[in-house]
Formats: structure tokens, sequence, C-alpha cells
């Protein structure tokens, strides 16, 4: 995309089985994006690996946290170094870092940004709608996040059918414009509450089909109790009246 200076933010906690894996692929499959990884104090040392990658690598950069203190935190942090950085980001994305997206969908979710493709402001990568999919997910899983996604939707009105999506790509003036110190949630509610105040906010979102793998290596921060914490979440915007107005998904409000 002509112009375009995206950057991809990429939390870590634990990841050092994948780290190795992930950053060649996306230096590889998506020529002209840099990638910050933002690591927790991971104990595994994967924060000393994202920085060796950055030795070699004008591309990477690292953004050390202190502690664990959430995926949401992670991604916000990562937003606001994107933001004041001095290559002037037109575009700041998610990824997992387990290779469960793949990086050679990336400028596909940039080429959905663009003017003279489907113009849009956020670009969610989507595993639910025509094109979509998932592999390596048994049906208990596969119901916690299709019924998950459906539930934010319908409680919350959202114009997306896969709301809980973290793969994205924002263009620059979206989260600009958002007050990113009022985002509450720290954890996986964290893409829910996103996708709401973009729509409340009045920017269009364009929903990208992209297979989802599940990980191969390291273990997954998911849990039953993450699960209910997001559930709960969403109730809470709920019962705040932050309901969007109706709008035709892919149309934008």
């Amino acid at each position: 995309m002509p112009g375009a200076r995206p950057l991809v933010v990429l939390p870590t906690y634990n990841e050092a089985e994948n780290l190795d894996r992930v950053l060649p692929r996306i230096l590889a499959d998506a020529p002209g994006f840099d990638v910050l990884v933002v690591d927790d104090a991971s104990p595994d040392g994967t924060g000393a690996l994202a920085d060796a990658w950055a030795a070699r690598s004008e591309r990477v950069h690292v953004l050390h946290r202190p502690a664990k203190a959430g995926l949401g935190r992670a991604y916000l942090a990562g937003f606001r170094w994107g933001l004041a950085a001095q290559a002037d980001y037109t575009h700041l994305c998610e990824m997992d870092a387990d290779l469960s997206h793949d990086p050679a969908d990336l400028p596909r979710l940039l080429a959905a940004t663009r003017p003279d493709g489907a113009d849009a402001d956020l670009a969610i990568g989507s595993r639910y709608v025509e094109g979509g999919g998932v592999s390596g997910w048994g049906l208990g899983r596969r119901v916690l996040s299709r019924g998950g996604g459906l539930y934010a939707k319908m409680l919350l009105r959202l114009p997306v059918e896969d709301p809980t999506s973290g793969f994205r790509c924002f263009r620059r003036r979206v989260l600009e414009s958002l007050a990113l110190g009022d985002v509450e949630c720290q954890g996986y509610g964290f893409q829910v509450e996103m996708t709401l105040r973009v729509v409340r906010a009045g920017f269009r979102i364009v929903e990208v089909p992209i297979h989802f793998t599940d990980r191969t290596r390291g273990t997954s921060k998911m849990t039953p109790g993450i699960a209910v914490e997001a559930a709960l979440f969403v109730l809470r915007l709920r019962w705040r009246g932050r309901r969007p107005p109706s709008t035709t998904p892919g149309k934008g409000p």
C-alpha cells in the first residue's frame, strides 16, 4: 500500500518458543510492516530474545513492561508507543504471537483500509464470515469462541460477526480519536470494548475472512475464568447503556 507505514503490536508473555517463528514470518510475509514486541517481563526469556531480534533488524522494536498486567493493557501500551514514534506510523495492527494468525494476512488487512479497497477505518480478521474458519480446536473451544462472539454482538448490538478477534488493523486516526485512557478492560474483553468504542465513534468496520489455526507451541492464556470475566464485562457495558446504533455489517455506521 503506497505511503502506508504499518506497525504490528505483538504482546508476549512466555512466548520464547514462538518468537523465533513468528518474527521471521512477519518480516518476510508483510514487507513494509514494522513490529513492536510488548513483553510483560516473561520469565522464560522472551524479552531478551526480542532484544536480540531488534539488534539484528531495524524493523523490530521492543517495549518492556515491568510485570504481567493483562492483554488489553499490553495493546494500549503498544498503541501509545506507535502513536508517539518518530516513524509516523499510519496504521497500527494487532496479532497473536503464537502463529494462530497468519502473518501473510497482514497485507490483506491493510489493503481493506485503502480508499480504493473496502475503505475501512478498522479491518478485523474474522473467523466467522464467509471464507473464514478455525482449525485445531475441539468442540468446547469452538462453542466458547463462537458463542462468546454472538453473545457480545447481540447484547451490544455490534455490527460484526467476530467482535472477539484479536487480528486487526486500525487506521491511525481511529486510535488518535479514541480516549485510550478510558478503556477499561485489561483482559480478553478488550477486543469487544474496542469494537464498541470504534462503532460508537462512527468509524467504518470491515471484516476480512481469515483462517485461525490453534497454537502448536506454548500454552494458551485462555481459561474458563478469563471467559467468565469477559462475559461479565460485556454485561457491564450493556448495563451502562453503551449500545451503538444498529448498522449493517460491512457498511459502517
